[in-house]
């Protein structure tokens, strides 16, 4: 069992040491590479043939992702037709450890003769594709984590490295924001806590539930139960939100006096009610709830409004999967 510790523990850190190395050789070159994609009027194509490609499919979907168009090529199916894909104002980023990878070096002529700008993302220094790069960046590395030194192991992990830093540099430099991220992730937890804001939950209108400043507790417990929220707000003649009382209120107030149920409600109201906005995210709205450790919310239009435009409840979020 301890050979097998040591030799994972090798792993990892022979794949750590190939990423670590990669941080000295973040120079021109990488900046050189970010502003061609910058200015790159089409798609960026990534090709790789084997392990790369694979890594370079990878990298193609966190650019895409992040706001920069990308699609991963093929190179060999490139020589047999797929280098139609190619179009004026593309960048193509060619992958290859040893940089003689014979797909690779057969599609270098055609990137160059359609003027394509050409990123390199070579292990071979002086390699054909290294000289062929308008931008070169070094992804070699000193040996392999496999132990024959022969499976690609570091060499790939340093390359999606790489491909990393090249997606979040550029996501950077567009001021990429989480809005925009959520565009492209709808589906799942993560586009739902991105996309969903408070106005698509809260309920509105004769659904929320109000009592006058005025009125007995006795009369805010028929609202509490009927609008099913465990809450009402409590308004001024206005209809601005003066405070709110709970079903947790109740309980706190009927275990200090058994007769409070003909007190006035603005006698023993929470005032200065915690609020969102209902242009805010609702995972807004579910962090409000779990650091003040409340299930409701009302919502208002704008900062400085009084009257609320609807009610969002702990149920709401974990019904829309937001939780």
């Amino acid at each position: 069992m301890s050979d097998i510790i040591k030799k994972a523990q090798d792993v990892l850190r022979a794949e750590a040491e190939a990423v670590l190395s990669l941080i000295d050789r973040i120079d021109s070159q990488f900046v050189k590479a970010v502003e061609m994609i910058l200015a790159c009027e089409g798609r960026v194509v990534i090709t790789g043939m084997g392990k790369s490609g694979l890594i370079c499919q990878k990298i193609a979907a966190t650019m895409a992702s992040t706001g920069t168009p990308a699609f991963f090529l093929h190179p060999a199916e490139g020589v047999h037709g797929d280098l139609g894909m190619l179009m004026k104002g593309d960048v193509v980023i060619a992958v290859s450890n040893s940089g003689e990878t014979a797909e690779i070096v057969r599609i270098l002529p055609v990137i160059k003769r359609m003027g394509l700008p050409l990123i390199a993302l070579s292990g071979g220094k002086g390699s054909t594709l290294d000289r062929a790069g308008d931008a070169s960046l070094d992804i070699s590395v000193e040996e392999e984590a496999c132990p024959l030194n022969l499976a690609p192991t570091s060499s790939t992990t340093a390359t999606l490295a790489m491909g990393d830093a090249l997606a979040v540099a550029l996501l950077m430099q567009r001021g990429f924001k989480e809005e925009e991220f959520a565009l492209y992730h709808p589906g799942g937890s993560l586009g739902r806590k991105l996309l969903t804001r408070v106005e698509d939950l809260m309920h509105v209108g004769d659904a929320m539930p109000f009592v006058d400043e005025q009125v007995s507790l006795k009369e805010a417990l028929f609202e509490i139960t009927s609008k099913k929220l465990g809450i009402t707000g409590v308004v001024n003649q206005k209809n601005e939100l003066v405070g709110v009382f709970t079903d947790g209120d109740l309980r706190r107030v009927i275990e200090h006096d058994t007769s409070a149920l003909d007190q006035p409600i603005e006698a023993i109201m929470s005032r200065n009610p915690k609020r969102i906005l209902r242009s805010n995210l609702a995972a807004k709205a579910l962090q409000l709830m779990d650091t003040y450790s409340i299930t409701s919310l009302f919502a208002f239009e704008n900062d400085d409004d009084s009257v609320p435009v609807g009610i969002i409840h702990l149920h709401d979020l974990l019904k829309a999967g937001v939780v």
